[in-house]
């Protein structure tokens, strides 16, 4: 999910989409560490971008720093980003605000969650537009992932518009 600069200056919206309700009972303590890119909605952003994942580590102000990190394959070298982000109400509310480049904020939606293990989750941005599947390991069983888009499509999201990320780097540091 390398949410980079031209998400957010395209999509300043911080609102959750219509229907869309965040998870509650939220743990951020347990939601922190790094989370693997399974699957997303394309965009030019991320266009090009394999490997992607996101490590989240929650501050003592409450805050969370994101880093995004994601492997372009055709310059072979890894690129990073590090951003804030901020809860939009109560931290047991999986809705938040994300900026990598401030001012500009842009939603981040935690719309369905394994809230026994915190091992996958669906993400929603400001839009039904935008759209992750992140997971604790870089692959996720079948069975699992069929269970996932049935989730999307519930959600009034095109499934079919869904790129699968390949996760074939060895991990980078993070």
């Amino acid at each position: 999910m390398l949410c980079i600069l031209c998400y957010f200056l395209t999509a300043c919206a911080i609102s959750t989409p219509d229907n869309i309700l965040p998870v509650n009972n939220f743990q951020a303590d347990r939601y922190m560490g790094k989370w693997y890119e399974i699957a997303r909605l394309d965009h030019s952003f991320e266009q090009g971008l394999s490997d992607v994942s996101a490590h989240y580590q929650l501050l003592q102000n409450g805050n969370v720093e994101v880093i995004n990190r994601g492997y372009n394959a055709d310059k072979k070298e890894w690129r990073d980003i590090t951003g804030l982000a901020k809860f939009l109400g109560k931290s047991t509310i999986g809705s938040l605000k994300v900026s990598f480049f401030w001012p500009f904020y842009g939603g981040y939606h935690i719309a369905q969650l394994d809230k026994q293990n915190y091992s996958w989750a669906i993400v929603i941005g400001p839009s039904r537009e935008y759209l992750w599947i992140l997971a604790r390991e870089k692959t996720l069983p079948p069975k699992l992932l069929d269970q996932l888009v049935k989730k999307i499509s519930k959600l009034d999201i095109d499934t079919s518009k869904l790129i699968w990320v390949s996760q074939e780097q060895p991990d980078k540091e993070q």
